[in-house]
């Protein structure tokens, strides 16, 4: 039996995984990268971050020039191309693509395109029957889509993000499960195309994982654009034939049925850990399925790490990339700070977005900190008025000394605006010296000021 050995073996070439490899290749040489995708690249390149804000991206510009009269513009009518929205998005997910396929396939590593299977603590197998073990290895394998166990849903050839991402045409109308992020930025998107929209969420609102008051911002600019959103609901079944698909669900206490040529399932994913053998390695897993890992990302057998999607606790890619280089620093003995998910930055890309940094109010609360808030609404701010601009608030939390704690802005642009705030609660930076700097006017930052001056009179 041919066996290979590596200082340092990664499991998963999409962004957290290269990380690991890259990180690792600083003091070792010999590090192996396995992944058996058909294109490299990971999710976020291929299928996640960059092709979904691509065309989110275009979809506004769309929207905006649809909403000309609005702005005093004689706008002739807008219309999507979908293949040519299609072609630019190819080339642009293309140029990352590449560029992270040459850094894979460079001398810098030794590139196995095979499905990986740990026999021991120590071996894996590959499906070639090649045999490699390592002084450590991480497990960099994702997520995949997963199918709650709602009658017919299984069966059912439903679309997935992936196939949403790869359409080269407008549907006539699609019902979307779910309301989580990918649900709610592809309704939008399919929507704004010009697609009629039925979006089901079994919670009481869409995005659960944010506060009731950004939720409930988003569903009412979604209502406003004419996504028939229901929320609080009960699947009972799926149903597929003749060219359609069936949905039953309950809603207030009546039996609903829907009908579309399309169904997307976005009911969430869960880590990719299918035939990679965990038992064998004495790998644990969480209830939800993560690896179980501790603050290094270090897993129950000690020589195996994991992190990104397949380890949680966020599915974000600048999470997964911090996670890489922790494990990969900790593995090679060199100093290595644990990920500090205190700080961690999140964004939804839904119009208006979701910023969040810090620690959430619910958070604050759970954990007994006594804190200061305050918000600001954005249709009583100069720049978002002009702009039409008008959903969604800031808020910010402060400690009783003044410390920012946490912030959320619910708004155009969101995305860049938290960053403001991003900056000061990694720095632990008080409203004090916040409130020194030059807030230009009229912007759409500006706008923090007003909740840091209410948060400072109550100092």
């Amino acid at each position: 039996m041919n066996t290979q050995h590596f200082d340092y073996i990664v499991i998963g070439g999409g962004s957290g995984g290269y990380a690991a490899a890259r990180t690792a290749r600083e003091t070792l040489d010999r590090v192996a990268i396995i992944d058996n995708a058909k294109t490299l690249g990971g999710l976020c390149i291929l299928r996640g971050c960059m092709p979904s804000k691509t065309l989110i991206y275009s979809a506004e510009v769309l929207h905006l020039a649809q909403q000309g009269k609005t702005f005093g513009l004689n706008i002739p009518v807008a219309t999507v191309d979908m293949p040519a929205l299609h072609k630019r998005k190819l080339e642009i997910i293309k140029e990352f693509s590449d560029y992270r396929q040459e850094q894979l396939e460079g001398d810098r590593f030794t590139l196995f395109r095979n499905h990986a299977r740990f026999i021991n603590s120590r071996t894996i197998q590959l499906d070639d029957g090649t045999r490699l073990t390592a002084d450590n290895f991480i497990i960099a394998t994702g997520s995949v889509v997963s199918a709650p166990p709602i009658p017919g849903l299984a069966d059912a050839p439903c679309w997935t993000s992936d196939d949403v991402l790869e359409l080269d045409f407008k549907p006539e109308k699609v019902i979307v499960l779910g309301g989580g992020i990918v649900a709610c930025e592809l309704a939008q998107f399919l929507r704004r195309i010009g697609s009629e929209v039925i979006q089901i969420q079994r919670s009481p609102h869409i995005l659960k994982e944010f506060s009731p008051e950004a939720s409930t911002v988003i569903e009412q600019k979604f209502r406003d654009e004419g996504i028939q959103l229901y929320t609080g609901t009960k699947l009972k079944s799926v149903q597929h034939g003749n060219g359609s698909f069936t949905v039953s669900f309950e809603h207030e206490g009546e039996t609903h049925t829907v009908r579309a040529p399309h169904l997307m399932n976005a009911l969430g994913r869960r880590p990719a850990t299918d035939g990679l053998g965990l038992t064998a390695a004495g790998i644990s897993t969480l209830p939800s399925g993560h690896i179980n890992c501790n603050a290094m990302q270090q897993t129950s057998n000690q020589r195996v790490y994991a992190c990104g999607d397949v380890a949680g606790p966020h599915e974000i890619v600048h999470v997964a990339i911090m996670q890489g280089e922790t494990a990969a620093k900790h593995a090679t003995g060199r100093p290595a700070e644990r990920v500090d998910y205190d700080t961690l930055c999140g964004v939804v890309f839904t119009d208006p977005q979701i910023g969040t940094v810090g620690l959430s109010e619910q958070q604050l609360k759970e954990r007994g900190i006594d804190y200061l808030a305050a918000d600001y609404p954005f249709d009583d701010h100069g720049k978002s008025i002009l702009m039409e601009a008008k959903y969604g608030y800031v808020k910010v939390f402060a400690d009783r000394t003044g410390v920012v704690l946490g912030a959320e802005c619910v708004s155009k642009d969101a995305g860049e605006l938290i960053h403001a705030m991003a900056v000061a609660v990694s720095l632990k930076a008080n409203v004090r010296d916040l409130l020194k700097v030059h807030w230009y006017h009229p912007t759409l930052s500006e706008i923090w000021s007003y909740p840091l001056e209410d948060i400072l009179d109550e100092l």
